[in-house]
């Protein structure tokens, strides 16, 4: 059943009329990783009256230029990636400004559950008399044992994993330039994925083709690209244009139960035009033949439980991040650059969130929101999202600023 999607709308005003009086936060009690924003004084809305939305966070976080990348790391830092001043910029959940780290052509970040940074980036190096400037993965040390405290400003970094000599040795390929490391998504125990675009993208090159999702340890070392097996057989050549990637392993965590499969599933999004379906799931099986990667069966098209899905096809322009709530809810977010736009679904697919019980109904309530502009709940050419204690962070590329969201029906 194919459902034509909508375009999104702009926040409606009348969640801005209700809870406008309640989005005056104020500063908790000091820990560790920086304070924290209070909100029990917060009344409930009446969802009676009102219907249920993503209402802005003030302040707006805006003391920087381009954010292409934004994560909550396993420290309860959040950090962000800019990628004109080229720099990570962390910050406590009050927003104070912690340190920087000059990475240079950063376009995408990660925290592993070891605390340290994995930042895609790029490296100029000279091989035999000729200067290249090479796709690099930057592991950061924030510091974890040494003296003069833990953080970004006090990082150092503790590995390099550069394109292509991380499967191959000699010279660079003239192609190999215009690789790039899209995103990382750490795993449990320090393996991580990573999405890779470029343009040779024959099956029988050597390391595979360039869009791919490869698979690292904990070592940096590449186990292998991801190859995807289907009903009709294996392809090493599956992922088109791939760009944001979130594993299932995402913080707090806490004592959520994962089985040993679901900790190597992830999502991806791709921006390749010709892609009907533009974000899917992948999950591993097992079969007669051992462990296989696979396209996860989501729910798609049926109007009883929600207005969209996510495997609707083409219901995505250029969806170029993507992340999962790691509260046991399994909400998963997607960020469109082309239609300026934020969308949430089900674990399951659905679009939307579970309806309160007032609501008298079992389907999704959908919250997707989004539009051009500069107000308060639209974006420029948004990059990024993360989720963190019931708040959802945009990087607003194009307006250079951090948006914050909190679901109204979260207000308790």
């Amino acid at each position: 059943m194919l459902i034509v999607p909508t375009p999104i709308r702009p926040l409606k005003m009348k969640y801005l009329v209700i809870l406008l009086p309640l989005i005056l936060l104020s500063l908790g009690c000091e820990n560790f990783f920086g304070e924290k924003t209070k909100i029990d004084f917060l009344d409930e809305p009446n969802f009676e009256e009102s219907e249920i939305g993503y209402v802005p966070i003030l302040p707006v976080w805006d003391d920087m230029e381009y954010p292409v990348d934004i994560i909550v790391g396993w420290d309860e830092l959040i950090y962000i990636a800019d990628s004109v001043a080229e720099e990570i910029i962390s910050y406590d959940q009050a927003g104070n400004e912690l340190g920087r780290f000059k990475i240079p052509g950063l376009i995408a970040i990660a925290q592993d559950r070891s605390l340290d940074i994995l930042a895609s980036g790029t490296l100029d190096t000279v091989i035999v008399r000729d200067t290249f400037t090479l796709p690099t993965i930057y592991r950061l040390d924030l510091n974890k044992t040494g003296t003069g405290g833990y953080g970004l400003k006090n990082a150092f970094i503790e590995n390099k994993i550069v394109h292509p000599f991380y499967f191959k040795t000699g010279i660079p390929d003239p192609t190999d330039e215009e690789v790039s490391f899209r995103g990382m998504a750490p795993l449990g125990l320090g393996d991580f994925y990573v999405s890779r675009n470029g343009p040779d993208n024959t099956t029988i090159q050597f390391g595979g083709p360039d869009d791919a999702i490869l698979l690292f340890n904990a070592q940096d070392e590449l186990v292998s690209p991801v190859s995807i097996v289907t009903s009709i057989g294996t392809f090493r050549d599956f992922f088109k244009k791939p760009q944001g990637i979130s594993s299932m392993i995402q913080p707090p965590q806490g004592n959520i139960a994962l089985n040993q499969l679901e900790v190597q599933d992830f999502y991806y999004t791709s921006i390749d035009p010709d892609n009907v379906l533009r974000v899917q799931k992948v999950i591993l099986t097992f079969g007669n033949f051992g462990a296989n990667f696979e396209t996860a069966p989501l729910i798609v098209g049926d109007s009883s439980i929600g207005d969209g899905f996510l495997l609707e096809p083409f219901k995505f322009e250029r969806p170029v991040d993507v992340t999962v709530a790691g509260d046991g809810t399994n909400y998963v977010w997607v960020v469109d650059q082309a239609k300026d736009s934020v969308f949430q679904f089900s674990g399951t697919g659905i679009e939307g969130v579970n309806p309160p019980a007032v609501f008298n109904t079992d389907r999704n309530i959908r919250v997707s929101f989004g539009g051009r502009g500069e107000g308060l709940s639209q974006f420029d050419n948004p990059r990024a999202v993360t989720y963190d204690n019931e708040i959802l962070y945009v990087a607003d590329g194009g307006n250079g600023r951090i948006l914050r969201f909190r679901l109204s029906s979260d207000f308790r």
